[in-house]
């Protein structure tokens, strides 16, 4: 009954560990997309695909959150 009052759900998120780790390798290599993207339209402004390949390294970027905030969701305490 603790559990539900305060939100904590140490069981899933010990189980989510290997899959944040795994979406943290994936936020790395978002991040290497960003930095290029990010280059690429200071270099160029009027490139809409360049902007679209920035969005999309924010969101490999937040993986490792949303990959936690899932398992914790998904597993009862």
């Amino acid at each position: 009954m603790c559990c539900r009052v305060s939100g904590c759900r140490p069981l899933a998120f010990l189980l989510s560990l290997p899959f944040a780790l795994l979406s943290l390798l994936v936020s790395i290599i978002g991040v290497i997309v960003w930095i290029i993207g990010l280059s690429s339209s200071c270099i160029c402004p009027c490139c809409l695909c360049v902007t679209v390949l920035v969005e999309l390294a924010l969101k490999l970027i937040k993986a490792p959150i949303h990959v936690m905030e899932w398992f914790t969701n998904q597993i009862p305490c």
